[in-house]
């Protein structure tokens, strides 16, 4: 059952990062764009400020805080899909430690359709204040009872960043 259920999560999350894929790539092509910096993008970041600030302060709580609830996770690691639910990366990532930890994104890219919305984003993860890796964050994010949520992520990491 078990195996069942993982495999059911691993469709899901490869069916969501395809979507996405179609989503952002169709919606490159799209002739009218919100602003850079209206007033709606800025409510589809906050999510994902809010989420960066919880992981910087180790607080497990404030992670889950703008995710949604059952939501999943792919971290592309050495050409290898790493899948984990929200639950367990805000629990590991939650717990106290002597490192100072950061993510920083720049130069997202947004967009939006009614209540589902896209953050296409190069990163780069500090540990320390020093790189320790960098690539690119995909967040899918939906609006429901008045508020914009992330209900999947995805990321590359790597380790040739050009800080580090």
């Amino acid at each position: 059952m078990k195996t069942n259920f993982r495999s059911l999560l691993s469709f899901f999350s490869i069916a969501i990062a395809a979507a996405s894929a179609v989503f952002l790539i169709s919606s490159l092509q799209a002739t009218t764009t919100q602003a850079p910096d209206s007033a709606e993008q800025q409510a589809v970041m906050a999510p994902i400020t809010q989420m960066f600030d919880g992981m910087e302060k180790r607080d497990a709580a404030m992670i889950k805080k703008p995710l949604l609830t059952g939501g999943t996770m792919v971290l592309m690691r050495d050409g290898k899909p790493v899948q984990m639910t929200f639950e367990d990366f805000a629990n590991r990532v939650g717990k106290p430690g002597t490192t100072h930890i950061q993510e920083r994104i720049h130069d997202p890219l947004v967009r939006i359709d009614h209540d589902l919305a896209v953050v296409w984003a190069p990163f780069e993860f500090l540990v320390d204040g020093k790189v320790d890796h960098c690539g690119t964050d995909l967040f899918n994010l939906v609006h429901t009872d008045g508020k914009w949520v992330i209900a999947s992520i995805a990321d590359t990491g790597r380790n040739d960043c050009a800080g580090k």
